[in-house]
């Protein structure tokens, strides 16, 4: 077995059952049907990231070359994501507790793994070790991610699959389904961090008033008219924060948890319609979501009677255009109706006047997929994990230059550090950590000296950044602050709805700034200006896309003022990322490098490494040009 393919488990023996070859969803209509008796499982990732590198392939060749080779007892099975994305495409085998990475259909690894699944006795021999990666997580709203088919409802009923609304509408009033939730301690996840539960109570209150005034307006009138009576659920799934990919992986890997936990907050507020709303640039997961509202209006877990009942509830996907303004709610209940997804002034708010001016509960993929092992292990189940008013898990989509890239769930309150070393294996190459960027294009950059913070909202908040919807950004020390704060600033400029003057005019002029800053044009007065203007864009703008947009701006010049004054007063740029570097490169490349470092020493960056950048100025030596970079 290669050293280079496996990689050790992470959940032990697979929870879920086997597939039904003969059901029209189950499994990949060409691969061969298996006997009766399993003595092994291959899980194979068909995630969108490990797709993309063609594990749909690795599951058909793998399941052919063992029905080839005469080997019948072995279930060759679709799952959702692994997490550990820097390794795909991945393939997990569950009784041996072997983890198989780099699985290409023209891989060495997938030689081994076939030769694993023939001959191992899955009661023999010991188990690999398990790496931190996994060991470090605790998993509720992904502990069905990578063990279930996400195209099956059967392997999701095998998992406690509906289990918690069954027991909601057949066992709990809607006051209990609620008071279940304000005890958990939940808080949304999609990056406010509200308590749900007084969401939930909110929507509640508001559709019992408003159901009221409808049925007297119906006595009245003879009927009731449009919508007049209704509430409604929403699910936003409109993740766009560059770097995240949490919901989007929720929604592939298990989109009947997302529709269960919608059903569950349907029965609490007094709604029976639902909506998802998802932008199209997710077509595998809006693919699983249709199917599995299908599959669970087939089985009675949608639509009329749910569970024997009188409750029902159905739910529709609406597709988003790709505008990151639509994660704002407002705007998100605007593109919904079929007008310009923009912003209104709040109040009011979408618990009391929301779709078409009804009662709309609003959460994430991330909230409504909490829900169910609320409801099924009860709320104080939930709350012992978390610290403070930070209960429960969050999953990180950890990117950037971390050596383990991936999906990971992990208590309230782990510190960065644990995330970063324990989980993520360290910074790639060993370099020091600069800086972690969390919340996406609102969040803020976490300085080194913070890697022991925990991970909670009150705290993040504290250090200028905020929890968002998860999106965790890892910096070494080549990235230039000045660049990252330009990057964030270019997305939110060009995000901007242009509804309100702050957020259309500040994030153009600060992205201005920004460019002085980097290009080496700026003066002191123009540091002044982008801390003013900063302050002024986030108290003043309508909502929170502009609110928050100067957050990497703040947060970078809060922690990492030196970089700026460097760029400002020495024109260099300490990582050797800004443009007036890249110049010094291109002088040095065509040989005037002494030239462009005398000019740069007139202009008082007369800095170390702008002098080495000048000394080393384009040599040929054997043919192989050496330039210098700052």
């Amino acid at each position: 077995m290669s050293d280079a393919a496996t990689l050790a488990d992470h959940a032990g023996p697979s929870r879920g059952g086997r597939p039904d070859p003969h059901h029209d969803s189950t499994r990949e209509a060409d691969l061969p049907p298996l006997d009766d008796t399993t003595r092994m499982t291959a899980h194979v990732c068909q995630a969108a990231g490990c797709l993309s590198l063609r594990s749909d392939e690795v599951a058909k060749l793998l399941s052919e070359r063992l029905h080839a080779g005469g080997v019948a007892d072995v279930d060759v099975k679709r799952v959702g994501c692994l997490g550990l994305c820097a390794a795909g495409p991945l393939v997990h085998v569950p009784e041996t507790g072997e983890m198989y990475g780099g699985v290409t259909p023209d891989s060495t690894a997938l030689d081994d793994l076939v030769e694993l699944l023939r001959t191992a006795n899955p009661e023999n021999g010991p188990r690999p070790e398990l790496p931190s990666f996994f060991t470090r997580q605790t998993q509720i709203v992904l502990e069905n991610s990578g063990h279930i088919d996400p195209e099956d409802i059967d392997d999701y009923l095998v998992n406690h699959g509906y289990e918690a609304l069954r027991i909601a509408v057949t066992e709990l009033t809607p006051e209990q389904v609620v008071e279940q939730v304000l005890v958990s301690g939940l808080r949304g996840r999609g990056g406010g961090g509200f308590p749900a539960g007084r969401k939930w109570q909110a929507v509640a209150a508001a559709s019992a008033t408003a159901g009221t005034v409808a049925a007297s307006a119906a006595s009245s009138n003879g009927a009731a008219t449009g919508r007049d009576g209704r509430t409604y659920v929403v699910c936003n799934a409109d993740e766009g924060d560059p770097g995240a990919f949490m919901d989007r992986s929720v929604l592939e890997s298990d989109p009947h948890r997302v529709l269960e936990g919608m059903a569950i907050a349907g029965y609490a507020v007094g709604a029976d319609k639902g909506y998802v709303y998802c932008r199209a640039e997710y077509p595998l997961a809006v693919k699983r979501l249709k199917t599995a509202i299908r599959q669970a209006k087939r089985r009675g877990f949608l639509g009329e009677g749910i569970a024997g009942s009188s409750f029902a509830f159905d739910v529709e996907v609406r597709l988003g255009a790709g505008a990151f303004v639509c994660g704002e709610e407002t705007a998100l209940l605007a593109s919904i109706e079929g007008r310009r997804g923009t912003p209104r002034p709040r109040p009011p708010y979408p618990a009391v006047s929301g779709l078409w001016g009804r009662p709309t509960l609003i959460n994430n993929v991330e909230t409504f997929a909490s829900v169910a092992p609320i409801i099924r292990n009860g709320g104080e189940w939930y709350a012992r994990t978390g610290v403070g008013p930070s209960k429960g898990t969050k999953v990180f989509a950890l990117a950037g230059r971390v050596v383990r890239t991936g999906l990971i769930e992990v208590p309230m309150g782990m510190t960065l550090r644990d995330v970063v070393y324990d989980i993520g294996g360290g910074i790639i190459d060993g370099r020091p950590f600069k800086a972690a960027q969390t919340g996406g294009p609102s969040g803020g950059c976490i300085p080194a000296e913070f890697l022991d913070i925990p991970l909670t909202y009150e705290t993040l908040a504290e250090k200028g950044s905020i929890m968002g919807s998860g999106g965790m950004i890892i910096m070494d020390d080549t990235s230039c602050m000045v660049d990252v704060a330009r990057y964030f600033m270019d997305f939110s400029r060009d995000e901007s709805c242009g509804k309100c003057t702050p957020c259309r005019g500040g994030t153009t002029q600060l992205r201005m700034l920004l460019d002085r800053i980097s290009e080496g044009r700026a003066d002191l007065a123009d540091l002044d200006r982008l801390e003013q203007l900063s302050l002024m864009v986030k108290r003043t703008s309508l909502c929170g896309l502009g609110q928050n947009a100067p957050n990497p701006i703040l947060s970078t010049l809060r922690y990492f003022r030196e970089e700026y004054l460097a760029h400002v007063t020495d024109r260099t740029c300490p990582a050797g990322v800004c443009s007036f570097c890249r110049v010094l490169a291109d002088r040095a490349a065509d040989g005037s490098g002494a030239a462009g470092g005398a000019a740069a020493a007139g202009t008082g960056a007369g800095t170390a490494v702008e002098r080495d950048a000048a000394e080393s100025a384009a040599v040929e030596n054997d043919g192989v040009e050496e330039v210098a970079v700052a």
